[in-house]
């Protein structure tokens, strides 16, 4: 069983976080680690919440909706619902970055051309020479 348990140290290691992460997630009742007094002490379940808490945040989801679909693990039906709402969510988080990298990428091609424009006006008010 010791095998299954990880210190909070242990789990910044593994997982590249912070105690204070880890401490916030708690808080925010996203993991619920056993507590030994003032040890922390995180079983394979936590392990895996942290794990999904990690990439939907990487997604762009946000705590609420991290804390939402994580809970519907324990309803009686297969994680269909969990399925299915994360499915909706990340469909519409997917419009959302696709629709911000489109935007990036016009303000990066808009930049570009402000930058040879100032390149070559800078040229021309040098007397001819390349900026």
């Amino acid at each position: 069983m010791t095998e299954e348990i990880l210190s909070i140290r242990e789990m910044c290691e593994t997982f590249d976080v912070t105690p204070r992460t880890l401490r916030f997630y708690e808080a925010k009742e996203l993991l619920f680690p056993i507590r030994e007094g003032q040890k922390r002490l995180f079983t394979r379940r936590d392990r895996a919440r942290l794990k999904l808490i990690l990439r939907g945040k990487r997604f762009g989801f946000s705590l609420e909706e991290i804390r939402q679909l994580l809970d519907l693990y324990e309803l009686d039906d297969q994680q269909e619902t969990q399925l299915e709402r994360t499915y909706e969510v990340a469909k519409r988080h997917l419009a959302e970055m696709e629709s911000q990298k489109a935007e990036l990428e016009t303000a990066i091609e808009d930049l570009k051309q402000q930058i040879e424009w100032g390149r070559e006006h800078l040229a021309k008010l040098k007397g001819g020479e390349a900026a």
